[in-house]
């Protein structure tokens, strides 16, 4: 098991190139089960989720060749396995994003309930109304999803909570039902939006991504298409409050600072410097930050997953921040081990109250779920002394060459092996 040896206090300095986006590769590399043609992705990381999906989509009966350091080709010619097992699906939530398009395609699929990080209750309740609504026969038989239809039929689908995997497990579904289908209170994430894009360019029609309802007229069958994976919004925004934490100046290229605006006016309010450009963040860190507020909220709001980032970012403001955790449960995870770095955090229910100390000392801490492990990356980076981060396969799920970006921005850090 790998950690990462962080020795802290360094302006990290420099420009750094924004990875593809994990959370919209993943959806559109199960679109690939809605066609028998070719499907040819761009900008894909290269990450544990990637990976972990392909082994997936090549159990269920797909092709999966790399083409690139970045690129992928995966065709579902004659899939015949619509089965998603436990082994496969336990570290990874996404994993259900294969349940909407096996259904479709072939009529039935058994898919086990998904893993994932840790960080509170995520029910596929909604995925699975939403197939009911649509004409699917659903079953919960030993931890198992068992979906069966004669043929699915366009609905009305109101959500009760704006989903995001939800949104996308039955917009693909949708894309190849009879009829039109109406989306309402959908998630509105730029991975929907870019989701959408690939299926408008396979042959389907889809209105109103990226907005609370999306309209889908089905088609009888997609075809093949090539398709570019947006940037990762989240990298890009660790990749700031790591400039922002260490009173450093970092440019991230190839990003798209449009979809983490919630996230850059809290900088900003925090004293960091920003300029954007066309596809590029220059983030220039203040001596010491400002403390400021946050509530997380889905999209357009100030994202959960960029939540871990900016307390430890709290941590060495000055003056005292409330963050409060509005999207999921039991995601304060981090908060002990900041605590081992001298951070002054306090907790109630989905409230932290982060009162900032001039700086925090390097301590062996562990991470619990993905993006906490980024949150002691960042707050090591500003420590005085060595951190030792472990457990940091989290950390491969969701960042692509993390240390290596790091570095050569300046920063002072290693992986070994525990």
């Amino acid at each position: 098991m790998d950690q990462l040896v962080i020795r802290g206090g360094r302006p990290l300095a420099g420009t750094v190139t924004a990875s593809g986006a994990k959370n919209a590769a993943l959806p559109l590399m199960a679109s690939c089960l809605l066609t028998s043609e070719p499907l040819r992705l761009e900008n894909v990381p290269r990450l544990m989720d990637v990976r972990t999906m392909a082994r997936l989509l090549r159990h269920v009966g797909a092709e999966v060749t790399e083409e690139g350091p970045a690129s992928l080709r995966l065709q579902a010619e004659a899939p015949g396995c619509p089965e998603a097992p436990y082994d496969l699906v336990k570290t990874m939530r996404a994993s259900v994003l294969v349940l909407g398009p096996l259904v479709a395609r072939l009529g039935r699929a058994r898919v086990s309930l998904p893993g994932g990080c840790a960080i509170g209750p995520r029910p596929i309740n909604l995925h699975l109304m939403g197939l009911e609504r649509l004409g699917a026969r659903i079953r919960l038989s030993h931890g198992y999803v068992e979906a069966e239809t004669d043929g699915l039929t366009g609905a009305r689908i109101a959500f009760d909570l704006q989903t995001v995997t939800g949104t996308e497990n039955l917009m693909m579904a949708a894309a190849l039902a009879r009829g039109t289908t109406t989306l309402e209170h959908a998630a509105c994430e730029p991975e929907v939006a870019d989701l959408a894009s690939l299926l408008n360019a396979m042959g389907a029609k889809i209105e109103g991504a990226g907005s609370a309802t999306i309209t889908i007229h089905g088609v009888p069958a997609l075809r093949g298409a090539t398709h570019r994976t947006i940037p990762d919004r989240i990298e890009t925004g660790t990749l700031a409050v790591a400039a922002a934490i260490t009173g450093g100046t970092v440019t991230i290229e190839e990003c798209r600072p449009v979809h983490l605006e919630a996230v850059l006016v809290k900088l900003e309010e925090s004293g960091a410097a920003l300029t954007t450009g066309p596809g590029t963040l220059t983030v220039r860190g203040a001596s010491r930050s400002r403390a400021v507020n946050v509530r997380t909220q889905p999209f357009p709001g100030f994202a959960t997953d960029m939540q871990a980032q900016m307390m430890a970012l709290m941590a060495v403001a000055s003056g005292r921040s409330v963050i409060t955790e509005a999207v999921f449960e039991n995601r304060f995870m981090h908060v002990n081990e900041l605590l081992r770095m001298g951070a002054d955090i306090t907790t109630a229910g989905n409230t932290a109250v982060v009162q900032g100390v001039p700086g925090l000392l390097g301590a062996p801490v562990m991470a619990t779920d993905l993006r906490a492990s980024a949150s002691l990356v960042l707050a090591a980076l500003a420590a005085r002394g060595t951190t030792t981060v472990s457990r940091i396969y989290h950390l491969d799920r969701g960042y692509e060459a993390l240390e290596e970006k790091l570095r050569l921005l300046g920063a002072d850090i290693e992986r070994v092996k525990a």
